[in-house]
């Protein structure tokens, strides 16, 4: 599939009545959970690819140009309302959370695996461990607050245990910041990937700085609030890895290609026969945003597509699905990595007096009060250990016991 030799469909034709912009929702009880986790994906796509288009519109002089692009944010406007609202009104937040943390667990395995360049993988890599350790932490605060098992909600596919803990992701702010990848040089994976996690990552972010003051306990507001802080590391290094070099209109090319690969995979991978409908619609709008951004970037900079996509056939297709068993790997040969600048160093190769160690003791120097570990404390002081769904016990020993919280993996020398 090429989508710039699809015939794109009429502008006018973009822009949907009342009935048209608010689907059915899916039932929570009987949804897939990688539905639900496409969803989330997709909504985060086109939060990402308005807000690209907004900061175009506010850095740009020309407003012939900032008009032209206007018309597009709309139609992304449009389906982003779509898309949002999938959701059903009996899903509480925290409900939705699990599905979030499962798609960054998932998501960020199945980029990894398929992943060329080594520098892109091991951040990857590095993140993926402490998005894992948030389904745990979200998913003890839903068992002991509503008494829901969060295996049911993610079908048994991801496995729910510690991984490197919460409590020691926290980092100096420089050391969350990577050497951005040439875009003219990376395979066309690589650029995906880039541009896809990045997206995913600030959804995430975006949600838990909304929803941590809508919810009901104080124990549930703190733990947003922290994850909150390490989503948002992982969206300063996902969004240093994009190409500083690109021009606001081979971004935005590059946003619209982005839009129409992700489209194209859901729809391919999708089981829900009304979802899938809402996916083939929304390619076939996105095709007509790709080659409104292709007249862009010839009108304004006299550049063919394919000085910035040399190829517009669409490389491997995203699918998601169970990565148990790479999630495991990962979590047993890389739990004790920290970062510093573009380096994954051991914590326990660390001086005393980095950075980390500063910023830890400024941050956790009072253990007991960091919300992701009282999450854990509190869920074993009611009921003797803690909650998780796990094949077999976790790949690393000193994550093993379900009756004491470790703060130490990861974060100690």
């Amino acid at each position: 599939m090429n989508p710039f030799l699809e015939k794109p469909m009429k502008t006018d034709a973009l822009f949907k009545d009342w009935n048209s912009i608010y689907p059915k929702p899916y039932n929570k009880d009987e949804v897939d959970p990688y539905t639900k986790t496409r969803i989330i994906l997709m909504n985060g796509t086109e939060y990402e690819a308005v807000w690209f288009s907004h900061n175009f519109s506010r850095h740009c002089t020309n407003n012939d140009l900032r008009r032209e692009i206007a018309i597009t944010r709309r139609s992304e406007q449009q389906q982003q309302k779509v898309i949002s609202v999938l959701k059903p009104a009996d899903e509480s937040i925290l409900e939705t959370t699990i599905s979030y943390e499962q798609l960054a667990v998932d998501l960020t395995a199945r980029l990894a695996q398929r992943e060329p360049n080594q520098h892109v993988k091991m951040a990857l890599d590095f993140a993926l461990l402490e998005d894992f350790d948030h389904l745990y932490r979200y998913s003890d605060l839903l068992e002991m607050e509503r008494g829901i098992r969060a295996e049911q909600l993610v079908g048994h596919y991801t496995e729910i245990m510690p991984g490197r803990p919460t409590i020691a992701e926290h980092r100096f702010p420089n050391d969350n910041i990577r050497m951005y990848v040439d875009f003219c040089k990376a395979d066309p994976i690589t650029k995906l990937n880039v541009a896809i996690i990045t997206a995913a990552e600030q959804q995430t972010m975006n949600y838990y700085m909304n929803v941590a003051g809508f919810y009901d306990s104080d124990r549930g507001r703190s733990l947003y609030q922290e994850i909150a802080l390490i989503e948002e590391q992982h969206v300063s290094q996902y969004g240093s890895l994009l190409d500083t070099k690109m021009t606001w209109l081979e971004g935005l090319l590059q946003h619209e290609y982005t839009e129409c690969y992700l489209y194209y995979s859901c729809y391919q991978d999708e089981t829900d026969p009304y979802i899938k409908k809402i996916w083939e619609q929304h390619f076939i709008e996105e095709v007509n945003h790709l080659h409104q951004a292709e007249e862009l970037l010839k009108k304004y900079e006299k550049k063919e597509w394919q000085q910035v996509i040399p190829d517009g056939c669409f490389p491997q297709l995203l699918t998601l699905g169970e990565n148990k068993e790479y999630v495991r790997n990962i979590l047993c040969s890389t739990v004790q990595l920290t970062s510093v600048k573009d380096d994954y160093p051991n914590v326990s190769d660390l001086s005393t007096e980095s950075e980390l160690y500063k910023f830890q003791n400024i941050l956790n120097h009072d253990v007991e009060q960091v919300p992701s570990h009282r999450v854990i404390h509190d869920y074993i002081c009611q009921k003797g250990q803690d909650y998780r769904f796990e094949d077999k016990e976790n790949p690393v020993y000193d994550l093993r016991d379900r009756s004491c919280d470790n703060t130490n993996v990861g974060r100690i020398k």
